[in-house]
């Protein structure tokens, strides 16, 4: 994957639906780890939206793959 063809995509130009979307395929796809506690998926969801919404985290999207991840700032 090239750095250079990563775009930042800012949480707040995403409609409600695409935002719910992102995130969820975040918190849903193999590999993210929450510890040993366990949550639901409206707390995984909230998790995430309050850390875009307060900068450690953003949502970035690769262009040559099509996909949009979200990464830790």
């Amino acid at each position: 994957m090239n750095d250079e063809l990563v775009v930042e995509v800012p949480y707040k130009e995403l409609s409600a639906a695409a935002l719910r979307g992102i995130i969820e395929y975040f918190v849903l796809r193999e590999g993210t780890d929450y510890g040993p506690s366990h949550y639901s998926l409206e707390e995984k969801v909230a998790d995430v939206r309050k850390q875009l919404e307060t900068g450690r985290a953003k949502i970035m999207f690769h262009p040559a793959e099509g996909q949009c991840t979200i990464v830790r700032s």
